[in-house]
C-alpha cells in the first residue's frame, strides 16, 4: 500500500506531539530535580497539585468573639497539612469572649503538638489574647506590648432606675429566685451577686490552671500575678510570662535553632476572612480610629451586649 499525503501529515503530527510529550515531560523531571537538590520538599495537595513547603502564619486581631471557628479550622489545617513546617500566631487583641479564647486556645494547642507553634505579639495580647498564647513552644513580645490582664469580666447592667424615672415599671414571674438574675429591669439581688461571683471565679480559675499548664508554673504562682493588671512586654518576660522581645524575624532565628527550620521558606497567611471596603479603612484607623474605639468601649461583641462572661483589657475612659 502506498502511504497519501494525509497518511504521512498524521504520522509527522503523532511524531511532533510525542516529542512535546517527551519535551515537557523532561522538563518536569529537571525542574524536580532542582527542587530537591535545593533542598525544597514538594507535597501532594489534596487536589493533586505539588505545595512547597512553608511557614503558615495565622493573625488574631481586634476582639475575639464566640465563634472562633474561622480561625480553629484554619489551625486544624495548617496542623494536617504536611508542607507546614510551623505556625506564627501574630497576636493584636484585646481579649473577648470566654468560649472564644478558650475554643481559641485549645485549637492551638492542638497544633502545638503536631508542629511547631511561636506567638509574635504586637501591641495589645492581653487576657483572652494571652490565653490563647500560652499553648506555644515560644513567646514574643514587644517591650511596649501590653499582655497578662488574666482575669474575667461580667457586666450585669440595671436599667430599674432609668425605667422609674419614665414611669415605667416591670414584673417579672420566675420559677426561682436565681432564675431571673441578672435582669435589667430589676437590681441585682445579693444571693444574684453571689451566684454571678461564684461563675467569674470558676472561670478564673479554669484561666489560671490554662497559664499554669502552658507556662509551666504552679496554679499559686499564676494566681500572685494574676489580679487582672496588664504588664508591659518587658515586664512580662521578667515574670516569665513571655519567653523574650521579639519580632517575627527572631521568632524565625528561633525555629532554625531549634528545629532547623530554613529562613529560607516562605510565610503564607492563612484563616484571613475578607473585609469590605469600609470596614477595613475603620479598623485601620482612617476614620479616626472610629472601630477602635468602639472596640475599647466595650460595644463590640455578642458577649458584652449580652453581660455574658468576658475575659477582656478594657482601655478608656
Amino acid at each position: 500500500m502506498v502511504a497519501t499525503s494525509g497518511d504521512e501529515a498524521l504520522a509527522r503530527l503523532q511524531q511532533r506531539r510525542a516529542l512535546l510529550r517527551w519535551r515537557l515531560g523532561a522538563i518536569g523531571a529537571f525542574t524536580l530535580l532542582v527542587a530537591v537538590a535545593g533542598g525544597v520538599r514538594l507535597h501532594v495537595s489534596d487536589h493533586g497539585g505539588l505545595k512547597r513547603d512553608h511557614l503558615a502564619r495565622l493573625r488574631v486581631t481586634g476582639v475575639i468573639g464566640s465563634d472562633v471557628s474561622r480561625l480553629t479550622d484554619a489551625l486544624r489545617d495548617a496542623g494536617d497539612d504536611a508542607s507546614v513546617k510551623a505556625i506564627i500566631l501574630d497576636v493584636d487583641t484585646p481579649g473577648g469572649s470566654v468560649t472564644g479564647g478558650e475554643n481559641l486556645h485549645d485549637a492551638v494547642e492542638r497544633a502545638a503538638r503536631r508542629k511547631p507553634v511561636v506567638v509574635t505579639m504586637d501591641g495589645l495580647a492581653a487576657s483572652a489574647g494571652y490565653m490563647i498564647s500560652v499553648p506555644a513552644q515560644r513567646i514574643f513580645a514587644q517591650r511596649a506590648t501590653l499582655t497578662g490582664s488574666i482575669g474575667v469580666l461580667m457586666q450585669a447592667p440595671d436599667f430599674s432606675g432609668l425605667l422609674g424615672k419614665v414611669g415605667v415599671s416591670v414584673d417579672q414571674l420566675v420559677s426561682g429566685d436565681l432564675k431571673g438574675q441578672p435582669s435589667g429591669v430589676q437590681p441585682l439581688s445579693p444571693a444574684g451577686r453571689a451566684m454571678l461571683q461564684s461563675l467569674v471565679g470558676e472561670l478564673y480559675e479554669q484561666f489560671v490552671a490554662m497559664v499554669a499548664a502552658g507556662r509551666h508554673m504552679s496554679p499559686d504562682a499564676v494566681r500572685a500575678l494574676a489580679d487582672g493588671r496588664p504588664y508591659t512586654g518587658a515586664k512580662a518576660v521578667t515574670l516569665g510570662l513571655v519567653d523574650q522581645i521579639g519580632t517575627e524575624d527572631d521568632a524565625r532565628n528561633w525555629l532554625r535553632d531549634r528545629y532547623h527550620i530554613s529562613l529560607a521558606l516562605p510565610v503564607r497567611d492563612i484563616g484571613q476572612k475578607k473585609r469590605n471596603w469600609l470596614v477595613a479603612h475603620m479598623a485601620s484607623g482612617d476614620f479616626g480610629g472610629l472601630a477602635q474605639a468602639i472596640v475599647s468601649k466595650g460595644f463590640l461583641g455578642q458577649d458584652l451586649a449580652r453581660g455574658g462572661p468576658v475575659a477582656l483589657l478594657q482601655l478608656g475612659d
